[in-house]
């Protein structure tokens, strides 16, 4: 799979791609109208940071006692809920009145929430399309992200002005309803990819299998920490430029889209572990350029040059694949997601942490140092794969399991299955 025709017509990757799309949308406009709202009411660089970036700190709850869910949910069900409950809580934070820690308390609860999706979304992802087709569709997929967040903070930014920081809030919970019909009426009723209920207990053991290989350590540890510190830096833009934050976010996620967009279509296979380190340092270098304290115009070139690294996610995650049994492929994405947003809202919080005692333009200086200090030392782990991770034992698989060959890092034999019968789906709402 090659082109984006025979993308698009693999069955089922149209819904899913505008579920997806709607999403980013829903999260790109509310989270510029909730960063601005709490900024407006409070002055404070950390909280504003926090109320965008939030979120992402409770996925790592969610990746503790809910992760089983990615492999073990109907996925139709499973992104037609979340769809509802975004929606729903999105809606809420927009009451007049309701005080600072009111938003927060449903900020966290919607951010444990969503670290069941990542893990459903690109799950599903690696079921529809063969395996030499996830890259190709994962890359249109983060395209999307980069376009919605282009066109969000752009309309974004209008709405807040024309509206109001609660107009926008509304906006973010219709976006939200509609992923959740979409997901409802164009997927099928697939059934849950691996049996077991849904446990902290289960969540844990496959953290465990899947941190137990080196190499995915490695791959996990510079999909994680590097993105986070940088998102740390655009959790600043506000702060930074309360009138033109709109536009920074806008070019960052334009930067984003130039770099999925070639990583995805045009670079070969020969090259993609040799530019995923590259890129990690792109991502962090023209920040360093804030410890200066630009102006706009220079601001937003450093921004969208930054934002094409990016693009080294992309080809981390075709190497976590590689390394992954198909049995774990939603746990594994499930976790990268959920380790990678958390990570962004370390960054968030630590940037405005550094921003309250400096300015936002230090704190970005800073985040961007640290972003290139750990992908300097990541690089001998990322370089030297150890070719024998630790054997671990596969929890709960589905009958017959089919792992993934890989001749460079064998994987361990999964656990023969007990005799369960498959779990019937869950009736969507």
């Amino acid at each position: 799979m090659r082109t984006y025709r025979e993308l698009f017509g693999a069955p089922e990757f149209r819904p899913l791609f505008l579920t997806s799309t709607l999403k980013v949308a829903a999260s790109t406009v509310s989270g510029l109208a909730l960063g601005t709202l709490v900024y407006g009411a409070t002055g404070s660089p950390l909280l504003a940071a926090l109320s965008m970036f939030g979120p992402s700190l409770a996925q790592v709850v969610g990746a503790t006692l809910l992760l089983s869910a990615a492999d073990r949910l109907a996925p139709r069900a499973a992104l037609t809920g979340l769809g509802l409950l975004f929606g729903v809580g999105t809606a809420a934070q927009a009451v007049p009145g309701l005080p600072v820690w009111g938003v927060f308390a449903i900020v966290l609860t919607l951010g444990v929430a969503a670290s069941v999706g990542g893990g459903v979304t690109y799950g599903l992802l690696n079921e529809i399309l063969a395996r030499e087709g996830f890259l190709l569709g994962r890359s249109v997929m983060n395209m999307s992200v980069g376009l919605m967040q282009v066109c969000g903070y752009a309309v974004g930014g209008v709405l807040v002005s024309a509206l109001s920081p609660r107009g926008g809030l509304m906006v973010g919970a219709v976006l939200y309803l509609g992923s959740a019909v979409v997901a409802r009426c164009g997927l099928s009723a697939r059934t849950a990819r691996a049996v077991g209920r849904v446990s902290a207990r289960e969540s844990w053991r496959g953290n465990v299998v899947l941190l137990s290989s080196r190499p995915r350590r490695y791959v996990y540890l510079a999909l994680w920490v590097p993105n986070g510190l940088i998102v740390g830096c655009e959790s600043m833009f506000v702060p930074y430029s309360p009138e033109h934050a709109g536009l920074l976010f806008a070019f960052a996620a334009l930067g984003m889209l130039v770099g999925d967009t070639v990583a995805g279509r045009f670079v070969p296979q020969g090259w993609r572990r040799r530019l995923d380190a590259p890129l990690r340092l792109l991502l962090a270098a023209p920040y360093l350029v804030f410890a200066l304290d630009p102006g706009l115009s220079v601001a937003a070139v450093a921004v969208t040059l930054a934002s094409i690294g990016f693009a080294a996610t992309l080809l981390l995650q075709d190497r976590l694949m590689a390394l992954t049994p198909d049995e774990l492929s939603g746990h594994a994405l499930g976790l990268h997601s959920a380790g990678m947003l958390t990570m962004q809202g370390v960054g968030a919080a630590l940037a405005g942490t550094v921003a309250q005692v400096t300015s936002p333009a230090t704190a970005m200086a800073v985040m961007a140092g640290l972003s290139v200090a750990v992908t300097v030392v990541l690089a001998r782990g990322l370089r030297n794969p150890s070719p024998h991770p630790n054997p671990s034992p596969n929890p709960n698989p589905n009958p017959n399991p089919k792992p993934k060959p890989n001749p460079s890092t064998p994987l361990p034999a999964p656990t023969p299955p007990t005799a369960t019968p498959p779990a019937t789906p869950p009736t969507a709402p």
